[in-house]
């Protein structure tokens, strides 16, 4: 916490550094501006959309500056590299920032960097750049030119054109660039006594309203979008404990478990809670949700969350999802496994994810999918169920380990087409499993699938 005004550009510049040493994106921007609590409302907008942006577009920038300056990326120094990459984002994508001011604050920057040698490559590359924006031409393969146009990487346009088609990726891809805004599910179990589920939401509503914060309404009545506020923290309704921040596919992981009250539940890889909290709250306050991850740093984020709502029917522990328990061995009436995955239905709002994932990770990701599947099936009892899901986009860790449950662990699909809001269903039909692509009804990429362990033979 400080009171010295700050260099927005340069407190950017370090933004980037900290991610390109590997730091999550998300992280460092939460983390930055919370240790900037000063910060103008304006201020702090254009931090974040500077911040994502230049992430989001990296691949693009570095295509434009590679076509006008001699020294190519992958040879800059990279504190360089990323005053020239926010510099033209900048130039392309914010047209409230002079193309002067953009140059001149690139320039200084080189210098406070100690870089004074480097201050006229760095405003000839942006003078080059200002010149041949305009006319510049992207690749005339569709494949790279879709690469470069939105910034993802080619191999990941190849996996989902291979299992999903030219015309879905298209609408991936476009999805990602769209306005980003809050997605909250509203505490059912919150509601006064005698109040109706319908006047509660709308009381939350109004109160949001009430704090100028914009309000839109989603396919799920108690869950809803925000945008306009300045920090979710200042809420009274979050404040409260009255809404927790879930993405709409994610809150339809605990739709489609449908858990019935006094249920005893098992979140297996819970972190940060989300989940927990919504099927603890679905059971309105009865029953016990377990919800566990592998550290402690990572329970306490669940444990933070619980505590701002105030539930009750869940607990936390710590514990290795790879590594069998026998003492709950099939005692769980359901048992929610989000497992870890390669991402590819978030990059929305994770953008470094599309930069870190590989071939070879989706194959590893998908294996441990699969012994954390072996093992915590153990814990179902029969008539009991298991929810698999992913927040990813791809076959092998979705599709392929969903019909893996089914021929290997014995478990049998239970149908979830009564359960999917009409409106995302739009007509199709479907079994015990669906894919959420980024940006369908505003939400996530996601797989979910439902499976039933059978009942013993008397």
């Amino acid at each position: 916490m400080t009171n010295t005004p700050v260099n927005s550009r340069n407190l950017v510049l370090e933004m980037l550094l900290s991610n390109a040493k590997g730091e999550k994106s998300h992280i460092v921007l939460k983390n930055t501006l919370d240790q900037h609590p000063d910060l103008e409302k304006q201020e702090r907008a254009f931090i974040t959309r500077l911040f994502e942006g230049t992430i989001e577009r990296k691949i693009e920038l570095d295509y434009i500056i590679n076509q006008v300056s001699k020294i190519k990326t992958k040879k800059m120094k990279l504190v360089i590299l990323s005053i020239l990459r926010m510099s033209v984002y900048q130039l392309k994508y914010m047209d409230s920032v002079p193309e002067f001011a953009v140059c001149n604050e690139a320039v200084k920057l080189a210098k406070k960097r100690g870089f004074y040698n480097l201050k006229g490559f760095v405003n000839g590359v942006l003078r080059n750049v200002i010149k041949q924006m305009d006319t510049m031409e992207y690749p005339s393969e569709e494949t790279m030119a879709l690469s470069i146009q939105y910034s993802i990487p080619q191999w990941i346009l190849e996996l989902w054109i291979r299992d999903y088609g030219r015309e879905q990726t298209k609408k991936c891809l476009e999805s990602l660039y769209e306005t980003k805004k809050t997605t909250v599910r509203i505490q059912k179990s919150k509601r006064n006594s005698g109040e109706t589920e319908a006047a509660f939401y709308e009381r939350i509503k109004e109160a949001l309203k009430n704090d100028d914060v914009i309000v839109e309404e989603t396919i799920l009545p108690f869950v809803i979008r925000i945008s306009g506020y300045d920090s979710l923290n200042r809420l009274k309704v979050f404040q409260q404990g009255l809404i927790c921040v879930q993405d709409l596919s994610s809150v339809l992981v605990g739709v489609l478990a449908n858990p019935q009250k006094n249920s005893q539940v098992i979140d297996v890889c819970a972190a940060p809670g989300g989940k927990s909290l919504c099927v603890a709250d679905f059971m309105d306050g009865t029953g016990m949700v377990e919800a566990r991850d592998l550290t402690e740093k990572k329970v306490s984020l669940i444990q933070e969350n619980i505590k701002r709502c105030d539930i009750r029917n869940i607990k936390t522990k710590v514990f290795d999802a790879t590594q069998p328990d026998y003492t709950m061995r099939e005692t769980a009436d359901l048992v929610i496994a989000d497992l870890p995955c390669s991402g590819l239905g978030v990059i929305a709002n994770k953008s470094d994810i599309k930069y870190n994932v590989s071939v070879q990770q989706i194959q590893e990701l998908a294996t441990l999918q699969r012994e954390i599947l072996q093992v915590v099936s153990e814990m179902v009892k029969p008539g009991g169920k298991l929810v698999f899901s992913t927040c990813t986009v791809n076959r092998l860790e979705n599709d392929e380990n969903a019909k893996w449950i089914q021929e290997k662990l014995g478990l049998c699909p239970v149908s979830i087409q009564e359960e999917i809001p009409k409106e995302l269903l739009n007509g199709k039909t479907v079994t015990n499993q669906i894919q959420i692509f980024p940006g369908e009804f505003g939400m996530d990429g996601f797989f979910i699938s439902v499976f039933e362990k059978p009942a013993k033979e008397r």
